[in-house]
């Protein structure tokens, strides 16, 4: 077996055995050449970050190493073997068990046969033709699920997936992979659901998947989060491979240019005050057991940070706010009219605009053009004295929105899944613009977005509320919040807990605040 040198935690020269390299490794598309001689060594027991804008080819490489695809070029070797090209069998055969950003799960499957099934796959090389060995199943998930800290009761593995929430479902696709005994875990954009409290545990997690000897390779866009895990970095644009290095090596700033070949500055966004005209005011608002007694207001022109745990009630707020759950008690008020809001179309009519937090699952039609995902929410306004759709109009409306939003697109007639993330966030957002909105509610808006996108939708948020909208910003990604907004509230067991001026609150203020009385480490 080959063998590297790397370093340890301490940064001591260690000697690790290679499982897997990638070596001129090309992938064509067409026209678009997605992977240009990538290589680089996978170690065991050791942590990577893969890094790069949407597009650069990181997921094609993830499908590539998974068996999903093919490379045209080049080879991989696992463990010194040489192979042109995998299937997923073969590769989660030797070893290599990946969690992918739509998770993978079976909806209608339970919490212990999406953990465990994988493991009977592979024993049986990729056939089902027999009965499931429903104990082994339960033991196997069982195991897996307390190294993520999920339940393992019998009513908890008998539940099926599809009735969980988002994050309890990533930490499941994570067991999954746990359960296989893997020796190489790729995660790809694994917290892009999980609260600070959440990512603390999956940190811990990883930790003991690399003392057993298990590399783990990230794809992520969290670049605080890799800091705190340790690791090499590796990262991709345009499809080539530009560096690869310890993490702590590189600021943010070098990994940003060397990302987007250009300067990206992580100071704060936010220079414009609020107009001081209240726009949005709610009086001891409450919806049923997800929050109660929540009074705030939003002036024009402001950005309000939101944040809490998962169950802190931040994401019913947001829904509530959006007329998608309707409040129990208290009152809403915009323009310091009171409203009833029962439903979305009540929130759209009244210039309420919502970017779900699941953009993919809530959001867009995928498999529709970019125009009728931009238009979606006027077609009443664009018809024809026929009632049929004015497509000259619809047309004019995406291309002016495509030029604000800086939507990098050849044509707006292609589907909305041909997109980057960071492409189809500004999507969205551009579907809310035209309803000419008094208030836009953006929820997780740079989720599994990468910097340069991140940067671009920042810099719009920042442009809306300099023309007088009202922002909220509904986030666990503290950094955004302390860059774009004005103030942070931070709620707690349906209750808001704090308030505080973004200018001059701290992450550690704002964690403190979020999980009370509770015990949380911010490294590892």
């Amino acid at each position: 077996m080959q063998a590297a040198l790397s370093q340890d935690s301490q940064g001591r020269a260690s000697a690790s055995p290679v499982f897997l390299e990638v070596r001129g490794i090309h992938k064509r598309f067409g026209g678009v050449h997605a992977l240009r001689g990538v290589g680089f060594v996978i170690e065991r027991g050791q942590i990577y970050h893969l890094l790069g804008e949407n597009g650069c080819g990181k997921s094609t490489l993830i499908k590539i190493i998974s068996g999903a695809q093919p490379p045209d070029e080049g080879h991989i070797f696992i463990e010194g073997h040489a192979h042109s090209a995998l299937t997923p069998i073969e590769s989660l055969s030797a070893g290599i068990e990946t969690v992918y950003q739509d998770l993978s799960l079976i909806p209608n499957l339970t919490v212990a046969e999406n953990v465990a099934l994988t493991e009977q796959l592979v024993k049986a090389r990729g056939s089902l033709a027999r009965p499931l060995r429903q104990a082994e199943l339960n033991a196997t998930a069982a195991r897996a699920l307390a190294a993520v800290n999920l339940p393992t009761n019998a009513e908890f593995l008998a539940t099926p997936v599809g009735g969980l929430p988002l994050a309890v479902r990533q930490l499941v696709a994570i067991s999954r992979a746990i359960a296989t005994q893997a020796k190489l875990v790729i995660m790809d954009e694994p917290t892009t659901s999980l609260t600070r409290r959440e990512v603390d545990n999956l940190i811990r997690v990883v930790a003991d998947l690399r003392k057993d000897n298990v590399a783990v390779l990230f794809v992520t866009h969290k670049l605080d989060e890799c800091y705190s895990i340790g690791g090499q970095a590796i990262v991709f644009r345009d499809g080539q491979c530009v560096a690869q290095g310890p993490i702590q090596n590189y600021s943010k700033t070098q990994l940003g240019n060397l990302m987007t070949g250009r300067d990206i500055d992580a100071s704060r966004y936010r220079h414009a005050g609020a107009s001081g005209e209240t726009l949005l005011a709610l009086q001891d608002l409450c919806c049923r057991s997800y929050f109660r007694d929540v009074s705030l207001t939003l002036n024009k022109g402001e950005i309000l940070g939101i944040t809490g745990l998962m169950d802190s009630g931040r994401n019913e707020l947001a829904k509530t706010i959006a007329g998608v759950m309707a409040a129990s008690a208290g009152t809403l008020s915009l323009c310091g009219q009171p409203l009833a809001l029962t439903c979305p179309a009540d929130a759209i009519e009244n210039g309420i605009g919502y970017v779900p937090e699941d953009r993919l699952g809530e959001g867009l039609f995928l498999d529709k053009p970019i125009l009728s995902n931009m238009v979606a929410a006027i077609l009443d306004k664009l018809r024809t004295a026929l009632g049929t759709l004015d497509h000259s109009r619809a047309r004019g409306v995406a291309q002016e929105l495509v030029q604000e939003l800086h939507i990098a697109t050849p044509n707006v007639d292609l589907p909305v899944q041909s997109l980057s993330g960071g492409n189809q966030q500004r999507v969205l957002i551009a579907r809310w613009l035209t309803i000419r909105p008094q208030l836009l509610v953006l929820h997780g808006p740079t989720v599994g977005v990468d910097v340069g996108s991140k940067d671009t939708i920042y810099r719009a948020i920042q442009a809306l509320a300099e023309r007088g909208l009202g922002v909220i910003l509904i986030s666990d990604d503290l950094p955004e919040l302390l860059q774009n907004a004005d103030r942070i509230i931070v709620m707690r067991d349906g209750l808001v807990q704090q308030e505080f001026a973004a200018d001059a609150a701290q992450e550690e203020d704002l964690y403190r605040a979020m999980l009370g009385n509770e015990k949380g480490a911010l490294r590892v």
